[in-house]
Order: structure tokens, then C-alpha cells, then sequence
């Protein structure tokens, strides 16, 4: 189970893992292209060559690829839909190409279309998108905080939606601890909330965590990240968390403001490699 953070790939993604190395990250995530929009940057043999070397120079042993914030599979607007598609799919060729173990998307908000028609478009965007892709990258559907009617803020409905696409390119889930918090998992009663998920889902499902602290309450449905063992989460929990991640072997990326985000790593590994 390997520990990191996102990385920024400014300059390129071969700058990303030295980047990463420094910070102490064993794993790490990162865009392969603006997440605010514009033409993903070529990957070229060259550019593709020194980032693995990259890799194992700095010992980053997986790694993944956040889509853009901009992906609405449930948008009114045609063009953000199927544009939203085509850039998902794009993520997955180019994770293949680089070698990621998963590229992780949000679904979207149902403001638009009103929550039944958005899980349908939701469903038949995905289908769309993954329909006669083979490549290694596997797909994860993110959860959400539950802000703005986003789609995904209950594991259930997550789950539900990957058995309507049905699809062997989407693996699973990434598992936000803030965003799950914010939408009602309360972490600090750890075992009701394990208990809770597995009544909701197959808990192999999570195949990827976000490791994030919550600067708001319980059921806050705000998408608001703090610090390990700073926020409303707390130290103790976090500890249950990182065992819960231990034993399953998932990897922990945490995307904490940069300021502290080092620290925020140790603190992880310490708790992992307590006996």
C-alpha cells in the first residue's frame, strides 16, 4: 500500500516524478493536461521515455490520472456531454500510453436535467466513452461531497450506476474521505461507517482512496479539504482509515493544500507503518 500526493506536471509530465520523489511519495496523481480546459499536450516517445525513467528513478511504484473539473456527463448541452466523453476516453488512451494504473472522473451535476434523466445521460455517456476501449488504464468513478445536486455523493448511487454501464474498463471506486464525510459517512464512528458501505457496495469496489481531513462537519455536503488530523475527521479516525487502506492494500493519495502536504505524508506513513 503506497502513499502519495497530486503532483503538478508543469514543465511536463516527465517533471512530475522527481516532483513527487522530493515530497517522499511512493505514489502519486497527477492531470495530463490543463484541468481547467484547452488541447491535452502531446505525449510524445521521447516525453513518454523519461517520465518512466523518471518513475523508477524516484521509486513511484503506481500512479493515476485526475480528468478535469470540467466533465458533466449530465449536461443539457450536448456538447459538454459528448465533449466530456470524448476527453474521459482521451484520459484512458493517454494513461495507457504512460503506463497509470487508473484514471479517476467525477459524473457531473444533475442541475440540468433533474436527478432521474441525469443518471440516464450519466450511464449512456459512459457506455459511449468506454465502448471499444481496450487499453490497460481502468476507470474510477469519484465520489462526491454532495454540493450543487453533483452526482455520486452516495456510494450506493455510484455502484448502481457501473452495473448500468456494465462495462469491464470501469474497476471501481475512489473513495474521497472528505467528500464522503461531507455527504454523511461519519468516519469517527469507523465501524458503522465500514458497515454502512458494505451494505451499499462490495467493499473491493474501493480501489483507490483520496486521504483529505474535512474542514466542515459531518453532512456538510462542502467540498472542503483540511489538513491529517486537523480537521473534523480527526487523528483517530484517520488512523482507522489508514489500517482499513493497510489491510486492503489500496493506495492513499492525499490532496491537501501544498503548504503542508509533506508533512500531511509522514504523518500517513506513520500511521501505516505502526505495528
Amino acid at each position: 500500500m503506497n502513499i502519495g500526493c497530486h503532483i503538478s506536471i508543469a514543465g511536463g509530465i516527465e517533471n512530475a516524478p522527481q516532483r513527487a520523489g522530493d515530497l517522499g511519495c511512493e505514489t502519486m496523481q497527477i492531470f495530463s493536461r490543463s484541468p481547467q480546459g484547452g488541447k491535452a499536450p502531446e505525449l510524445t516517445t521521447e516525453k513518454i521515455a523519461k517520465f518512466k525513467k523518471e518513475l523508477k528513478k524516484n521509486k513511484i511504484n503506481s500512479f493515476y490520472i485526475h480528468t478535469p473539473y470540467y466533465i458533466n456527463f449530465a449536461s443539457e448541452n450536448n456538447r459538454i456531454r459528448y465533449g466530456s466523453a470524448n476527453v474521459v476516453r482521451e484520459e484512458l488512451e493517454r494513461g495507457s500510453l504512460i503506463g497509470a494504473r487508473y484514471v479517476m472522473t467525477h459524473l457531473g451535476t444533475a442541475k440540468d436535467l433533474g436527478e432521474k434523466e441525469a443518471i440516464v445521460k450519466t450511464v449512456e455517456m459512459l457506455k459511449k466513452c468506454l465502448k471499444g476501449y481496450f487499453g490497460e488504464t481502468k476507470l474510477l468513478l469519484e465520489n462526491s461531497a454532495g454540493a450543487g445536486k453533483i452526482i455520486g455523493d452516495s456510494l450506493e448511487e455510484l455502484v448502481w450506476i457501473i452495473r448500468r454501464v456494465d462495462s469491464p474498463n470501469i474497476f471501481g471506486i475512489c473513495l474521497d474521505t472528505q467528500h464522503s464525510f461531507a455527504s454523511g459517512y461519519d468516519w469517527r464512528n469507523f465501524e458503522e461507517t465500514i458497515q454502512r458501505i458494505k451494505n451499499e457496495m462490495d467493499i473491493s469496489k474501493i480501489k483507490l482512496i483520496h486521504a483529505n481531513d474535512s474542514l466542515t462537519e459531518c453532512g456538510s455536503r462542502k467540498d472542503r479539504h483540511a489538513h491529517i488530523g486537523k480537521g473534523e475527521i480527526g487523528e483517530k479516525a484517520f488512523k482507522d482509515i489508514v489500517n482499513f487502506a493497510k489491510e486492503k492494500n489500496i493506495d492513499m493519495i492525499l490532496e491537501t493544500d501544498h503548504d503542508a502536504v509533506e508533512k500531511d505524508i509522514n504523518v500517513v506513513k506513520k500511521m501505516r507503518d505502526l505495528e
